[in-house]
């Protein structure tokens, strides 16, 4: 079984303790005083903020407690931002209008707020023109850069050139 983050009932060893909590009277009390008062509610004393002087403990039901945080914590995963990478492809002899074309691909993946992979992949004996290629994304990265900006350098990696363009815009 996991280990609980929270120090509850007589896992608590200091003297005194902040009390807060809702049907007792919040204040600086001992730590027996403070168990006490949660027994007789029925409920738990937990340690809620431990670094503080004296810490703080709240008289609550801690099972509740931390269905509530795990609650909290999976609205706040699924609220994260999620980095979305959409690969554009270039052989080393693509001509301008195919260029063009996936350069509005794009433009339209940096719009919508996701990272954009380019990179030439040289088939056989075309691994010869990986001057073409870096020429190739450098006017690429021309032609988005009001969208998006070049993260780091181009790299070669096997038989791929590739270049990272991360969005300007803000994610929707």
């Amino acid at each position: 079984m996991a280990k609980d983050s929270h120090r509850i009932n007589h896992q608590i060893r200091v003297k005194e303790v902040r009390l807060v909590g809702e049907n007792v009277e919040n204040g600086i009390v001992s730590r027996d005083e403070a168990m006490r008062l949660a027994d007789d509610q029925g409920l738990d004393l937990v340690e809620i903020s431990p670094n503080a002087k004296p810490p703080v403990c709240k008289v609550i039901d801690y099972s509740k407690f931390k269905y509530e945080q795990k609650k909290r914590e999976k609205e706040l995963k699924a609220k994260a931002s999620k980095t979305v990478v959409k690969e554009i492809r270039f052989g080393p002899n693509t001509d301008q209008h195919d260029l063009d074309f996936k350069t509005k691909h794009a433009v339209k993946f940096l719009n919508d707020g996701n990272k954009v992979k380019a990179y030439v992949h040289f088939h056989g004996r075309t691994i010869i023109y990986k001057d073409r290629g870096k020429e190739l994304l450098k006017r690429f990265a021309e032609k988005i850069q009001e969208h998006g900006k070049v993260e780091g350098q181009m790299r070669v990696e096997g038989r791929r050139m590739i270049m990272f363009i991360s969005p300007n815009v803000p994610k929707k």
